[in-house]
């Protein structure tokens, strides 16, 4: 009898409970599983094994020889093709909020370039007129992601059951998802003002007349 380090007994996704192994006498079964590690190949040491059970025990079958690779990915085969097809999907959905979110800030970026040809018409410089807009646009993208990362923590306890080894509040994943549309809407409001602002000012104060 020996008390052994925590395992997850039913699988990865089990809570680790304490573990003690007691001889097979104590506690009799009607299955066992024996682990065997040896330098041969799985076939050779199955066959090994199946001998020496059979010059132990003639009666005593041996079914379902598996390696520990397989045995790990049946284990997980069924979560990671669920986990597969939701990253498929939270890929999809950036995807398309990224599009989304440069097309809505440069049209409204492009909708105001009779504000920005005036501003240059007024002696404002165009780093700060540039600056300016992709400020605002910034603050606009930022108060939707504080929303957004806020309503993603509040749900994230439905994807505990999908995780392996990875907090449901991830800081990486969330702070990935973050970096990626703040950059989406930097890059809406720079190129349509960096546009406007090499059209001419008397050019520019007609766009909206």
């Amino acid at each position: 009898m020996g008390v052994v380090a925590d395992v997850r007994q039913g699988g990865p996704a089990e809570a680790v409970e304490p573990l003690a192994y007691v001889p097979i006498r104590q506690r009799p079964v009607r299955d066992v599983t024996v682990v065997v590690r040896g330098a041969s190949g799985p076939d050779a040491l199955a066959a090994a094994v199946r001998r020496a059970v059979r010059e132990t025990d003639p009666l005593q079958p041996v079914a379902g020889v598996r390696t520990l690779d397989r045995v790990v990915q049946e284990a997980v085969g069924q979560p990671r093709y669920r986990t597969l097809l939701l990253s498929l999907f939270a890929g999809l959905a950036l995807l398309l909020t990224a599009v989304g979110l440069y097309g809505v800030l440069s049209y409204h970026v492009a909708q105001r370039t009779g504000e920005i040809g005036l501003r240059v018409a007024l002696d404002a410089s165009r780093a700060d007129v540039a600056r300016l807009v992709a400020g605002q646009g910034l603050r606009l993208v930022l108060a939707g992601l504080l929303l957004g990362l806020t309503a993603a923590a509040a749900g994230s306890r439905l994807l505990a059951g999908f995780l392996f080894g990875v907090s449901p509040l991830d800081p990486l994943s969330f702070g990935a998802a973050a970096v990626v549309l703040t950059g989406v809407a930097l890059l809406a409001s720079w190129l349509p003002a960096r546009r406007a602002l090499r059209i001419e000012p008397t050019l520019a104060l007609r766009h909206d007349s």
